[in-house]
């Protein structure tokens, strides 16, 4: 017996409300606060990243909330709400802060380092598969990271030129998105930008300089191509 199965696919866009963007702060209760201040206090970084790797992969509610009071030993501060997907990536947390009500999707890299600095703000969202070169890093908030978005805090110097780049030293440079700006989903972010409050990167732009405040820009390298007012 065969079973025709109809779908209804809708021939328009349609506008729905945001959920991440509108949702209400929800406060962690204190056991999770407390917890999480005896495991930073108790346990060596590595301590807390192996502990971390056991609880990394999963999405139970359980697992999710070991992750958040883990992320929060681990960091210098993370807020209230913070949601982490499986398979995410901290290298250096002790250098990171996050805000309240802050999203990592789930494989997401961020890699800081011993003496740097990496300060996302709050109700921030961070697409799946994404990467951050966290050495000089600040996210203001309410800024959305598309899947897949890189941003690149560093390049080798390539001098002299008779040394392989790789082996060359390393220019660290800040970068800074400002409030309310998107990022494209596999948009780039190139060492030293600055991108303006609520602009928007087109997808699978390459920014290779200041973006203005409202700009939107696009294409390789990004170009503004408009302006939101």
């Amino acid at each position: 017996m065969s079973v025709d199965h109809e779908f209804t696919i809708a021939s328009e866009a349609r506008t729905v409300p945001a959920v991440f963007g509108s949702k209400k702060l929800v406060e962690d209760p204190s056991w999770e606060w407390e917890f999480a201040s005896h495991l930073k206090q108790t346990y060596s970084p590595s301590e807390l990243l192996a502990l971390f790797s056991r609880y990394r992969n999963e999405e139970s509610p359980f697992e999710s909330q070991m992750r958040r009071v883990l992320v929060r030993a681990m960091c210098r501060t993370a807020g209230h709400s913070l949601e982490t997907g499986p398979g995410i990536v901290l290298k250096h947390a002790d250098t990171m802060e996050l805000g309240d009500a802050v999203f990592i999707g789930s494989q997401t890299m961020i890699q800081g380092r011993y003496d740097g600095t990496c300060r996302i703000g709050s109700h921030v969202w961070i697409g799946p598969h994404a990467y951050f070169d966290a050495r000089n890093l600040v996210i203001e908030d309410y800024v959305g990271w598309g899947p897949g978005a890189k941003v690149l805090g560093s390049s080798h110097t390539g001098d002299p030129i008779d040394v392989p780049i790789i082996a060359t030293e390393l220019t660290i440079k800040p970068v800074v998105i400002g409030y309310g700006a998107d990022i494209g989903t596999n948009a780039t972010i190139l060492p030293g930008v600055h991108v303006g409050a609520n602009a928007i990167v087109g997808a699978g732009a390459v920014v290779t300089t200041d973006v203005p405040e409202y700009a939107v820009v696009a294409g390789i390298p990004a170009k503004v191509i408009r302006y939101r007012q």
